[in-house]
């Protein structure tokens, strides 16, 4: 049974950081790819970073120079290193193993001006 777990999410102050880990089970995770999305109120989901098999990586462009996607086949684990943090980025983040378009529950990110 596949699972994603995500952590991390927080409160924060403009200008901060956070890490957002997404643990996965139940899958061989070294062959997936995976995305973090984030979803503000009010506002449709939108996409926010992808992680390939081989660590290829892309950024929506608002988060690029701030954000870090990564994974850790060794630990089952991808990571959303966000720097430099602004009041737009509040949401809730998601992350998506992206063949199987399964998602995670989810972690809530504010962040205060």
């Amino acid at each position: 049974q596949v699972q994603l777990v995500e952590s991390g999410g927080g409160l924060v102050q403009a200008g901060g950081s956070l890490r957002l880990s997404c643990a996965a089970s139940g899958i061989t995770f070294r062959l997936k790819a995976f995305a973090w999305y984030r979803q503000a109120p009010g506002k449709q989901r939108e996409w926010v970073a992808t992680v390939g098999r081989t660590g290829y990586t892309s950024y929506e462009d608002s988060v690029k120079g701030r954000f870090t996607i990564s994974r850790d086949n060794a630990k089952n684990t991808v990571y959303l290193q966000m720097n430099n943090l602004k009041p737009e980025d509040t949401a809730v983040y998601y992350c998506c193993l992206m063949s199987e378009n399964y998602w995670g529950q989810g972690t809530q990110v504010t962040v205060s001006s």
